[in-house]
């Protein structure tokens, strides 16, 4: 709207207690400090993350030239997981994608959907192990007979990131195109 920003003593962030739990290091000289931009503060350089927050919320992004995607995780799995590295700490290099997996599965979407690998597919252990890999997920949905003999399909998880709005929009355009019979209502 072309206003200037907000002048600092209006704004104010907070961090939830949960992100002050994963950051309770901080203060404990765990990781160096530098000024910040104009040398008032100081900063951290990285942030010390008491367990690998990457891991369970995930992250996608293009930088550089690089791109990334990483899934988000199950919280207790991924302690699980360094928790048992922590117990295989001197003997660090034997421990395998085979081994982590008993305690992370794979993915854990906040939108549910069901995990399908194909065979002969890159899946989540290749993801795990080489740093490439698919992840295909499906919708979960279930039939409801209604009256008059007629039924609906009620679908209650949806595959991660798929906008419910567009999915909607896009079975719309399929059914006006003849491309997908059966369908009433949406």
């Amino acid at each position: 709207d072309g206003d200037p920003p907000a002048a600092m003593r209006y704004t104010e962030a907070r961090l939830a207690a949960p992100a002050l739990d994963l950051l309770s290091d901080i203060g404990k000289n765990t990781v160096d400090f530098l000024d910040n931009f104009d040398g008032t503060l100081t900063e951290p350089v990285v942030l010390p993350s008491a367990i690998p927050n990457l891991l369970v919320n995930g992250a996608t992004g293009i930088a550089v030239g690089m791109a990334t995607n990483i899934p988000p995780h199950n919280l207790s799995e991924i302690v699980d997981a360094c928790v048992y590295m922590l117990e295989k700490w001197e003997k660090l290099d034997d421990v395998n994608v085979e081994d982590l997996m008993e305690y992370v599965e794979g993915p854990d979407f906040p939108t549910g959907g069901i995990i399908i690998e194909q065979k002969g597919e890159e899946g989540i252990e290749a993801a795990y192990g080489k740093g490439r890999g698919r992840v295909t997920i499906q919708a979960k949905a279930h039939f409801e007979e209604m009256e008059r003999g007629k039924s609906r399909i009620i679908v209650t998880e949806l595959p991660y990131q798929v906008n419910k709005s567009s999915l909607i929009e896009r079975i719309a355009e399929l059914v006006r195109d003849g491309n997908l019979e059966g369908i009433t209502d949406l």
